[in-house]
């Protein structure tokens, strides 16, 4: 039997997009070359696809951590990276996904093939070859690829189904499941057979289909986590109504039949409202004078009551006719969650850095954007470390530094790069000397 998971927290890191390239065009024939370093190309993207075919989050406790694939980088003779695949994860119909770090709500997906965006991978970085102009024919610097996008987020199902099955533990509900549809729930005499959802389709007179949701057995307390059924109310709330199925050979079928009421009342205002249809199941262990003396009890607190043997499915045919009408009558609930704009899905900014003064003359930088430029400077190289340096300049890192008691001749380290810093005035010092 497949295992039940409603609620999973996963990690997404979306595609690193490739680095740009410092090239040249060197041809015989071909005078004076020029730049030809090609652009990196673009991270893959980390979608989530809802797949009707899936009916647990059992899948996110084997595996938690997804990572789309990098873009790759730039070549030579301006030859763009390729762009890497996205990433689609499939989640059943019902899948409410929640940003950890905001606590909001960011998608809930309710259709078959609902397509949402979770991560943007990142922008490939251009190469030398996309800053050349009339006045620098010869730019020897290139860009990083933008960064992936890494999210914390918590998933939890609720099931979609035109109708819930509710009762107490041993009602008879699973049985009734298993002879109305193709679902193959535990059946055994004891309490809380039922230790997951069951979800059955229904085949209709007219050939369509409708799906009961099978919900173990709730109790007294269950609203305030007594017993199993409690963990599962939830699944209940998308439902166009209920089919509270209550054994009539218990010794008090109808305080049974109040308690989960009141459970559903303290649960939710809105479960507690919600249409019922009242079957009185085991019609075939009690005398037919009790029998009629318990339907007419019940139809003092419901109107709609019918009597089944779930076991020799006597008056079962009649109970799927009545469901059949109420289906086509009731419509689905509007129970979209309001959704957040999802601004976290686009965020590749990782201009953040920090300073850790190692000695009195000694600086180190951590960041991702600057450990990035980091990675395509070349130090030998006068421009490119100038880029570097009017980069870190217009980020704010200079003045950062300084409250630091930064100073002319000071060691940086950024990355792999060890570099001596002089500000401007220094240097026209320099000049004129």
């Amino acid at each position: 039997m497949v295992k039940f998971l409603d609620k999973a927290k996963i990690r997404v890191i979306s595609g690193h997009g490739g680095n740009g390239m410092v090239a040249w065009r060197r041809e015989k024939y071909v005078d004076k070359g020029g730049p030809a370093g090609g652009d990196g190309g673009r991270g893959g993207d980390i979608y989530f696809v809802a797949d009707e075919n899936l009916s647990t989050l059992l899948d996110f406790k084997i595996k938690s951590v997804f990572k789309a694939p990098a873009g790759e980088n730039g070549g030579i003779k301006g030859m763009h990276g390729a762009c890497a695949k996205d990433l689609y994860i499939k989640v059943p119909l019902g899948t409410i996904v929640r940003d950890t770090k905001t606590g909001k709500i960011i998608a809930d997906l309710t259709e078959n093939d609902e397509i949402v965006l979770i991560a943007k991978g990142g922008r490939g970085g251009r190469g030398n070859a996309r800053f050349a102009t009339a006045q620098k024919r010869a730019p020897q610097f290139c860009e990083p690829g933008e960064p992936g996008i890494e999210r914390i987020l918590e998933l939890e199902l609720k099931l979609i189904a035109d109708i819930g099955l509710l009762g107490m533990p041993n009602a008879g509900k699973s049985t009734f499941i298993s002879a109305v549809s193709s679902a193959k729930p535990k059946i055994a005499d004891y309490p809380f057979t039922t230790l997951v959802p069951n979800l059955g389709v229904v085949q209709t007179s007219e050939g369509s289909s409708y799906v009961i949701a099978d919900i173990p057995g709730l109790i007294e307390g269950a609203s305030e986590g007594v017993g199993l059924g409690h963990e599962f109310l939830r699944h209940v709330e998308r439902c166009r109504f209920l089919l509270h199925i209550v054994d009539i050979t218990e010794e008090n079928p109808l305080n049974n039949y109040k308690i989960i009421n009141n459970e559903l009342s303290k649960h939710s205002d809105y479960l507690g409202n919600l249409y019922q249809i009242v079957v009185l199941n085991k019609i075939d262990s009690v005398t037919e004078d009790k029998l009629n003396e318990y339907i007419k009890v019940f139809k003092t607190m419901n109107k709609d009551v019918f009597a089944i043997s779930a076991v020799t499915q006597k008056g079962v045919k009649e109970l799927l006719h009545f469901i059949e009408n109420k289906v086509k009558e009731i419509p689905k609930p509007d129970f979209r969650i309001e959704i957040t704009e999802d601004t976290g899905a686009y965020d590749n900014d990782d201009s953040a850095f920090e300073i850790n003064k190692l000695s009195k003359d000694a600086f180190l930088i951590n960041g991702g954007k600057i450990n990035r430029l980091a990675k395509v400077t070349d130090s030998r190289n006068t421009e490119q470390v100038i880029r570097l340096q009017n980069i870190l300049k217009g980020m704010g890192v200079f003045d950062e530094l300084k409250k630091y008691g930064l100073k002319n001749g000071d060691l940086v380290i950024i990355g792999n790069l060890e570099l001596a810093y002089y500000d401007d005035e220094f240097w026209g010092d320099e000049a004129k000397g």
